[in-house]
């Protein structure tokens, strides 16, 4: 019988050691892998293990899921194919590509595993002391500078009436101006929490209040991973 397998990437490169030893046999145990990006998946894969023989899988780009990919996907799970999920870094499914493909195999009845490993999200809420009881991921926020201190504002109004977390990011380029404009925009008592490189040899989590952040040297975050949290 067919299984789905949702596997963990690492969050940066050479940080094998945050993949738990029991991926490598589930990745072995699959026949095909629906994968975000291919080339990055096969250098993981061979990371994990050389003795894998890349070629002896089938390899899907899930894109978006579009209908020929969920379709080939239909028809490998009742082909009996035991399938790798992986996305371009962290846990498929969780702020990253594989939701509709793992709708498919719930919706067919298809044993989903998912397995452990680092997730950028989680691991910065841990570290952040934020609330961690109720938490929401924003994803991008806008580029148009108006609509992004808008939505800055609504992000820190909720934050601070219903104590939820708020995390976001922005493209790796773009990190400086976004926490330029968070010092700008957020009030001084609201906490920013500013996650880098999470399990990365550049590893940085602090929180501050938003005045303290000001008075405090900044963070370099130009081309890095980041993960920002707004909470009280």
């Amino acid at each position: 019988m067919s299984e789905v397998y949702l596997i963990p990437t690492v969050l940066a490169e050479d940080a094998l050691d945050a993949i738990p030893a029991y991926v490598l046999p589930a990745v072995l145990r699959c026949a095909a892998f629906y994968v975000e990006n291919e080339r990055t998946a096969r250098r993981y894969l061979k990371k994990l293990s050389r003795d894998i023989v890349i070629d002896d899988y089938k390899w899907v780009a899930i894109h978006k899921a579009e209908e020929p990919v969920l379709t080939g996907f239909q028809e490998d799970l009742a082909a009996g194919l035991t399938i790798g999920i992986l996305s371009e870094a962290g846990c498929p499914g969780v702020a990253d590509p594989g939701q509709l493909l793992v709708a498919a195999a719930q919706a067919a009845g298809v044993p989903v595993k998912p397995l452990v490993g680092p997730s950028s999200i989680l691991l910065a809420l841990m570290a952040s002391g934020l609330n961690g009881q109720l938490f929401r991921f924003n994803g991008y926020l806008p580029i148009d500078t108006a609509d992004r201190l808008q939505a800055i504002r609504r992000l820190e109004s909720e934050a601070l009436a219903t104590t939820c977390t708020q995390l976001f990011i922005e493209t790796p380029y773009r990190n400086g101006g976004l926490f330029e404009a968070l010092l700008k925009t957020c009030r001084p008592t609201t906490r920013l929490c500013v996650a880098r490189d999470l399990t990365g040899p550049t590893e940085y989590i602090r929180t501050l209040p938003v005045s303290a952040w000001k008075d405090a040297p900044a963070p370099e975050l130009h081309k890095v991973p980041v993960i920002f949290l707004l909470g009280v």
